[in-house]
């Protein structure tokens, strides 16, 4: 499969588009095979196109000049970057980063032929519906980040991955947009209730069910 049958496989409204329009795309896509941990735009940058992730993912985040990053969502294959679209609808710059979490292949369709493209229907549905469940996700962060507390943050982070966790306590807090040193005092204290158990570089999973009760706990009023 090349990879104009993999944008395909991974964007079927592509094949709902006429002919002329079909061609328009392929004739201006933009292809770009982007290393891991690549910046692929940021705050105040102008926004060149729309992205097609066709294999890899990249994750998006909010950067306080602090250095501090939140997390929004990640772009795998088959999925939009709200980020880029509303930037391109509202002819606005970036503001937000996002960066390759591994080795990706991409197509960036020009601003000018995205615009076209919106006046197909098919095409028009396709970024307005999965606009829409961003918007859902992103509203579930707010949710999160307003109104449960890091405890509870923390522990549903680390359940659903297995019984060791090899990442770092940095990584943690990126995940959270918290910082290392809050994150750390807080592992230390599962730690000691007996929840997990710390070694470089790892957390090993000891007792699921307590992380479970505490993730859950701030659901529940």
């Amino acid at each position: 499969m090349n990879d104009s049958e993999s944008l395909a496989a991974r964007y079927p409204v592509l094949d709902a588009l006429p002919p002329a329009a079909r061609d328009r795309l392929e004739a201006a896509a933009r292809w770009m095979r982007v290393p891991a941990g690549q910046l692929l735009f940021d705050d105040h940058q102008a926004c060149e196109g729309f992205p097609f992730v066709v294999e890899g993912s990249v994750r998006v985040s909010k950067c306080a000049p602090s250095g501090r990053e939140l997390p929004l969502y990640r772009v795998a294959p088959g999925e939009t970057c709200i980020i880029s679209s509303s930037c391109l609808l509202g002819h606005e710059d970036y503001n937000a980063r996002g960066v390759t979490e591994s080795d990706t292949l991409l197509m960036l369709l020009p601003k000018a032929v995205f615009d076209e493209l919106l006046g197909e229907p098919a095409f028009r549905g396709f970024v307005f519906h999965l606009f829409a469940e961003r918007i859902a996700d992103l509203m579930q962060l707010i949710e999160e980040v307003a109104f449960r507390r890091l405890d509870q943050r923390l522990a549903a982070l680390l359940l659903g991955k297995g019984r060791v966790l090899h990442v770092t306590h940095q990584q943690l807090a990126d995940e959270l947009g918290s910082v290392r040193e809050i994150v750390s005092r807080l592992l230390k204290g599962f730690a000691a209730d007996g929840l997990v158990r710390l070694a470089r570089e790892q957390v090993e999973i000891l007792d699921p069910a307590g992380l479970r009760r505490l993730a859950s706990a701030g659901k529940s009023s």
